[in-house]
């Protein structure tokens, strides 16, 4: 089957659930927690996090057409935020005509990092721990043999003197490669590993001994092509190349200028963190990570994304984030939804899961980017956001349809309004 699925958005939740089980060949057990997140086992999530008293659950939809690397792909997104999923899957049907996304990704290392304090001869000590580099790596990789042996583990260190108010630090990066985990507990268990042998040959004394989120050996990289013929606004009487301009301004402000830029990256991250949570990854680690690289590779806070045109005057939107995500350990192997979530993805390794996430966050920023260039972000956004403030205001059933539909109208998305409106559907 193919994820180019049209009308999909008005279907019924079981007719939508009827159409994932096929496409990713699942039994009813499999999406039991997601059809009825209610049916999950209260004790388990005790075992998650402390002082557990219940569960806040958030909607996941299904993000559709996405093409990435020749396979088609329905990709989970739990998010509260209206027009997400919409702006994704319709960001993936213009990429899917240019050919869909090609995505690519580093190999899976994180950094470990051992601050060590008090260093008489900062750069002497940088000498030597460089020169006891085989037996620092191997000290780490005793920690984690099975790590090792699936390929990974501790594989090289750098080693840094910064100068602070406090005096001189030498700070030590073991590189690890985490293979198909997102790595927080190995790194930390090695890092803690090295720090007394650390100390001894450098007569310091070691304070911090945890991982980086600034992930800048992993990364993932996404590229599309979005036809410029197809990128016309008929209702606005745009032509395509005119759109392809617009959205070519509308980046370069994100360039140019940090507060727009600051927004232009959350959208990018709307898609990816959707992702995150249905899967059960950190996304505040990828969200600090991504704003952090969005500094750390410019100089200055610069967009996550790039967009120009070719020769023939198409949009071309590229990507480069660093995403360290994982498939084994931590929630995505014990929350029933994030398991369900990972086999309708049907990914195989953690890099997989990363190409998705960066080609996600591309589609959602390009989307964005059209709809702001265009006829304005608010038009989509607010003809969804309608049906909250209808059920706000106390709507129920039909109720939510007509109001919304009301309050669209009229430009007056307001819970007062729609209070109103209620009132006058209600006497009716």
């Amino acid at each position: 089957m193919k994820s180019e699925i049209s009308g999909f958005y008005k279907m019924s939740i079981d007719e939508r659930l009827k159409l994932v089980k096929e496409f990713a060949n699942l039994g009813d057990a499999d999406l039991e927690p997601v059809k009825n997140p209610a049916s999950i086992d209260p004790k388990m999530l005790d075992r998650m996090i402390e002082n557990v008293v219940g569960c806040m659950m958030l909607p996941m939809g299904i993000a559709v057409n996405f093409l990435i690397n020749g396979k088609d792909y329905l990709v989970p997104m739990a998010i509260e935020e209206a027009s997400v999923v919409a702006a994704a899957s319709h960001g993936a049907k213009l990429a899917r005509a240019g050919g869909g996304f090609t995505a690519t990704t580093t190999e899976p290392v994180m950094i470990g990092q051992v601050q060590l304090t008090r260093v008489p001869d900062p750069y002497g000590a940088k000498m030597r721990i460089l020169e006891h580099r085989e037996e620092i790596l191997a000290m780490a990789n005793e920690k984690d043999p099975v790590l090792v042996k699936l390929g990974g583990g501790a594989r090289d260190l750098n080693v840094r003197v910064l100068e602070s108010r406090r005096g001189s630090y030498v700070v030590v990066h073991l590189l690890v490669n985490t293979r198909d985990a997102m790595g927080a507990n190995a790194v930390n268990t090695m890092a803690e590993a090295v720090a007394s042998f650390l100390e001894k040959i450098t007569g310091g004394r070691v304070v911090l001994r945890i991982l980086s989120n600034l992930a800048v050996y992993r990364l993932a990289r996404a590229r599309a092509l979005f036809k410029k013929e197809l990128l016309g606004k008929d209702d606005l009487e745009l032509g395509g190349e005119d759109v392809v301009e617009a959205i070519l301004d509308a980046y370069e402000l994100a360039e140019v200028d940090p507060f727009r830029c600051a927004t232009h990256n959350k959208g990018i991250m709307n898609g990816i963190s959707a992702v995150a949570i249905a899967t059960g990854n950190d996304f505040r680690a990828l969200e600090a990570g991504a704003h952090s690289y969005a500094f750390y590779a410019h100089g200055t806070y610069k967009p996550l994304t790039k967009y120009e045109k070719d020769a023939e005057g198409n949009l071309v939107g590229t990507i480069e984030i660093p995403l360290a995500v994982g498939l084994v350990g931590g929630v995505t192997a014990v929350h029933p939804t994030a398991k369900a979530a990972i086999k309708i993805l049907g990914v195989k390794s953690a890099q997989e899961l990363a190409g998705i996430m960066a080609s996600v966050g591309l589609a959602q920023n390009f989307a964005a980017l059209r709809a702001l260039a265009t006829e304005g972000i608010q038009k989509g956004h607010m003809s969804l956001h309608a049906r909250n403030i209808a059920a706000t205001a106390g709507a129920v059933g039909e109720e939510i349809d007509l109001i919304a539909e009301k309050l669209v109208a009229e430009r007056k998305i307001r819970v007062d309004r729609a209070r109103e409106l209620l009132e006058e559907l209600r006497r009716k």
